[in-house]
């Protein structure tokens, strides 16, 4: 968002004046002295003049973040992280005191530079790249007020006029210097230098995607849509550290903030298609649309053709820039520090030219100082303190991580125009693990959105094509397409050579081996490659694979592996089958879950009269993995005779889709490779999808994203069951990417959200408020009612495990609660706090002393109270004004009460009677007798014990109860004495204990005329 867009939305009588708060008030006879003042002095919320609070702050930020969120428009970040935005702006404003400089510093500096001042003295937020772009704007335009308001002050002027009289004669001196040693510019220079900076953002605006050949797939997208900041990993140059005790370890930055003020030369390495040249594209785009800088952006492979590197006068002509530049333009420009320097692909270059290139880089560093520079590079081109003494920084482009990959494919889509398809893919990469292998950097994520639109929302039958497009590019054709020479390898030498690797390395249960170990393992097969001959011997190959295939990759010193395990696996699985041993390397791996992509990817290499064969290998395991499995490899299986076809199909319709859910249990059990075959939720019946859910949510914690993305198919579904599963597994996943893709999209009713920590806070405010909610373990209650974005919203309130409440007077700000429910609370003695709320319903179990309170809430009409009420009747504990309508009474409830004083509710239709410690005697079962309205009767199995039997014997008569519900039955209980005394029951509700079976008839033929429902637990 642009500071101006961003001040039109901000700038109010209201916010302004709230900004300007920050600033000390003057008081009477201030600033005469013509002594800086620090800021540290002038803000607010520090010294003796304190006035503004750190809440005052955070307030303040607020209403700003508030204010450009309600503007026109689209949200600038996502809405979960409005939380967080508001701390981080809180946290940067609060730098403003921390930092060493006074009021005219900082109006010489500007506001630009001094929000970056303030973001680098705050800690690191954590944003998403939104946010913090978001967050990088609103810190500018407050700056710009900021430095408003400082000029207004009645001391700034004295003390700025005598600055500028002690700096005037240093300054004369320095401009008769600068004078005497630059030649004079005229105005052309400002005139070509504006056309300059138009022309490089306009020539590197988009994104050029080599090596995809794919229909309707455009080679050309926008920059400032296709764009993701990435993550990089930045450590120190050699030996800047030797004073140190002990290792630094590397610190986690955005790539393009690898400058700041103590690093100006940067050596950026990432593999193949990681965004090196892209980011050089962005730094170039962004440095010219803000003139700070003048970039120069210089591909090697371009500059090498030549004899000469360039001089800074050769730039633009080595690089066919079109323009033509006054004369000792460019040597002004960086004789004046004003310039940056990216010099891109030192891979791409022979080796034979990198110290020619050091050599030219150093001297021109030498020669202008001031300037930043890039120097971009794969890993393995040059060894890791190669421009150490040079004072270069180094950066390590990683692999993208999931939340980095779903924002790549959304913009992918829209510059694409492609909306239709994006939903189905980011859940493929979701459940497909191999396919979520290979989308860890841009270009491998491009090039599977492109397969992906070009198959109309369906990614190929086997995914062999995918992994054939792949190597394709990688190999050959993205370095042929980029006009690279010097290629000497072929794509069939190459891949006859790397799967040979790749075998070595399955068979030996590793993903990587010794380099020492890999050129030997060369040498061997390098007699059978004669194209590879003109390379030179093994260790000559080696690292030119290494350094070119995009396939290989040396992690370590003297440490050679795969840059992803699919490849590895692709690879070794082509050469089983090229030399004929695809079974024997089935039945090696068939026992290690780590193989089984390895034996998908043979079945998709192997020849059709060898499929059914390596199918049936699997199947006569019998298990449910190994069936499944096969099952799998039906997908990459082109060609297959329908007979066995149908055989592994047959075989896995008994496990897939789970009907049961002990059967979706046993499913789980076979690992993350199910996730891609289940169903759904088309098609299922509600048991169906109930088991589907299940297993998904029991793989959660193994392979979140693969599960996250099955479960999402579900969160419209309208079966209640379905609905609890997904509620209930939250805390299983990332809570804000299960909020914001699941949980938010199901239908609240009859569900209650549960959240378990602090850390669940901000998604559960970003959602849309839930009615129903528990917070289970120990959270603060001053906390509650902001955890959720609505307290009024909320009727249903448990709280669980919590041995922080003390005092539940916390809980009135929920000023709707029909229901509080609290559980293990073991110091909640005294709910009397809750008589102003509407509740209608209590819950109370697991309390240590005596809870009082209860008889003050005069509005309930259920009760369900586990420990002791108080006295020595229930009229002494319970509400006796309340329309009482279900009253459960379990465990320790009737110690010293019995069920004395219950016929004081002539409102009660239902009584439940849990696992009780004490029997009613027949006095308590003559209080039962005189509920006139008691319809419903609730027992459990112990009533059916030798110990409770005195007590059944003696209760009495009771026509009215129409309903009996009896739990926790084993299948032995023996219930023959309940007829004579309940003779109008009509329906019978048996309830198991859990997972235990039980036969219906053995109760029901009790009570032959009424209806029986079986509860299974």
């Amino acid at each position: 968002m642009d500071p101006v867009v961003l001040g039109t939305r901000l700038a109010s009588s209201a916010l302004v004046p709230a900004l300007r708060k920050l600033i000390v008030q003057e008081g009477p006879g201030a600033g005469l002295t013509d002594r800086p003042v620090r800021l540290s002095g002038l803000v607010a919320f520090r010294g003796e003049k304190r006035t503004v609070t750190a809440d005052d702050l955070r307030r303040l930020a607020r209403r700003l973040v508030t204010a450009a969120l309600d503007g026109p428009g689209e949200p600038p970040f996502p809405a979960a992280e409005t939380e967080a935005v508001v701390h981080a702006l809180a946290d940067t404003l609060h730098a403003l005191g921390d930092l060493d400089m006074d009021d005219v510093q900082a109006v010489r500096l500007g506001h630009t530079a001094l929000a970056r001042a303030l973001r680098r003295a705050a800690p690191d937020p954590g944003l998403s790249a939104d946010a913090d772009l978001f967050l990088d704007t609103v810190t500018m335009w407050a700056c710009e007020h900021l430095l408003q308001f400082f000029t207004q002050r009645s001391t700034f002027v004295p003390r700025t006029l005598v600055e500028q009289s002690r700096g005037q004669h240093e300054l004369l001196a320095r401009t008769d210097e600068l004078i005497r040693r630059t030649p004079p510019a005229d105005a052309r220079d400002t005139a070509f230098e504006r056309r300059y900076l138009s022309y490089v953002a306009e020539r590197h605006r988009h994104l050029t995607i080599y090596g995809i050949d794919l229909r309707d797939a455009p080679e050309r997208w926008p920059l400032e849509v296709a764009y993701l900041s990435l993550e990089a990993t930045a450590t120190a140059p050699t030996g800047s550290f030797d004073d140190l005790p002990g290792a630094v370890a590397p610190a986690r930055i955005r790539a393009e903030d690898a400058f700041d003020d103590d690093h100006d030369r940067v050596l950026l390495r990432g593999e193949a298609g990681s965004g090196k040249t892209t980011l050089v594209q962005w730094l170039a785009v962004t440095a010219a649309a803000s003139g700070d800088r003048v970039p120069f952006v210089l591909p090697l492979r371009t500059l090498v053709r030549a004899t000469a590197l360039p001089a800074p006068a050769d730039f633009l002509s080595s690089v066919g820039c079109p323009l033509t530049a006054p004369d000792g333009w460019a040597e002004r420009v960086l004789g004046s520090g004003r310039a940056l320097v990216l010099v891109d692909g030192l891979d791409e270059i022979p080796a034979a030219d990198r110290h020619r290139v050091r050599d030219w880089l150093t001297g021109l560093i030498a020669a202008y100082a001031g300037n930043r520079w890039l120097l971009t590079s794969r890993p393995t081109a040059v060894r890791a303190d190669w421009l150490a003494d040079a004072g270069f920084r180094e950066v390590l482009l990683p692999p993208m991580r999931g939340a980095d990959v779903a924002t790549f494919v959304r913009r992918w889509h829209t510059a694409a125009d492609a909306g239709a398809y994006e939903t189905a893919l980011l859940d493929a990469l979701r459940t497909k693990r191999d396919l979520a292998r290979l989308a860890t950097n841009p270009l491998m994520c491009g090039l599977i959105c492109a397969l992906h639109r070009e198959r109309r929302g369906y990614l190929p039958t086997g995914r062999k094509e995918l992994y054939d497009a792949a190597l394709s590019m990688l190999l050959t054709r993205r370095d042929r397409e980029r006009g690279m020479t010097g290629v000497d390898l072929g794509e069939e030498a190459q891949l006859e050579l790397l799967q040979h690797l790749a075998y070595a390395l399955i068979l030996s249960g590793r993903t990587e081996m010794s380099r020492s170990a890999a050129q030997t393992a060369l040498e061997r097969r390098l007699p059978a490659v004669a194209s590879a001959s003109p390379l030179g011997d093994a260790p000559a190959v080696l690292s030119a694979l290494l350094l070119r295939s995009g396939l290989l990759r040396q992690p370590a010193d003297g440490v050679v592996d795969f840059v992803h395990r699919t490849f590895q696996d692709y690879l070794g699985a082509r050469h089983a089958v090229e030399e004929g041993h695809a079974l024997p390397f089935v039945q090696r791996l068939a026992g290690d879950p780590l193989g089984e992509d390895a034996i998908r990817m043979a079945v998709a290499h192997a020849r059709p009269g060898e499929r059914p064969e390596l199918l049936r290998e699997l199947l006569a395991a019998d298990t449910p993995r190994l069936t499944l499995l096969a099952l799998a490899c039906l997908e990459h299986a082109t060609t297959l005779a329908p007979e066995v076809r149908a055989e592994v199909e047959g075989a896995a319709a008994a496990l897939i889709p789970p009907r049961t859910v002990a059967d979706a249990r046993s499913l789980a059990e076979a690992g993350p490779l199910v996730l891609e075959l289940l169903p759904g939720p088309a098609g299922l019946t509600d048991e169906e999808a109930h088991g589907v859910a299940i297993t998904a949510s029991l793989l959660g914690a193994a392979e979140p994203s693969g599960a996250l993305g099955v479960l999402r198919r579900f969160r419209a579904h309208p079966s209640l069951d379905v609905r609890r599963q997904l509620a209930g597994t939250w805390g299983r996943f990332d809570p804000d990417e299960y909020a914001r893709e699941v949980l938010d999209h199901v239908d609240r009713e009859g569900l209650i959200v549960a959240c378990d920590s602090p850390e669940q806070y901000p998604a559960l405010r970003a959602m849309r408020p839930w009615a129903e909610v528990t917070f289970r373990g120990n959270h603060a209650p001053g906390d509650l009612t902001g955890a959720v974005p609505d307290p009024a919203a909320v009727t249903y309130l448990s709280l669980r495990q919590n041995t922080l409440l003390h005092d539940v007077r916390a809980l009135t700000g929920f000023h709707s609660l029909a229901t509080v429910w609290l559980e293990d609370c073991p110091y909640a003695a005294d709910l009397s706090p809750l008589a102003d709320l509407p509740l209608t319903r209590v819950g109370v179990t697991g309390c240590r002393g005596v809870v009082t309170g209860l008889d003050r809430l005069r509005f309930l009409e259920r009760i369900s109270f586990y420990d002791e009420v108080p006295g020595t009747s229930l009229t002494e504990g319970l509400p006796v004004e309340a329309p009482l309508k279900f009253l459960y009474l379990g465990d320790r409830a009737i110690n010293w009460t019995g069920l004395r004083g219950l016929d004081q509710w002539p409102t009660l239709t239902a009584l439940s009677l849990g696992l009780l410690r004490t029997a009613p005697t027949a006095h308590d079962w003559g209080h039962v007798a005189g509920l006139p309205a008691l319809t419903e009767l609730y027992l459990d199995a112990i009533f059916f014990s030798d110990h409770f039997a005195p007590s059944l014997a003696a209760l009495p008569e009771l026509p009215r109860v129409e309903v009996l519900r009896l739990a926790s039955l084993n299948g032995r209980q023996d219930i023959s004495a309940l007829p004579p005394r309940l003779p109008g029951v009509r329906k019978l509700v048996l309830q198991t204990f859990p997972n235990t079976t039980i036969q219906v008839d053995h109760y029901a033929r009790h009570f032959p005329d009424a209806e029986i429902v079986l509860d299974q637990r």
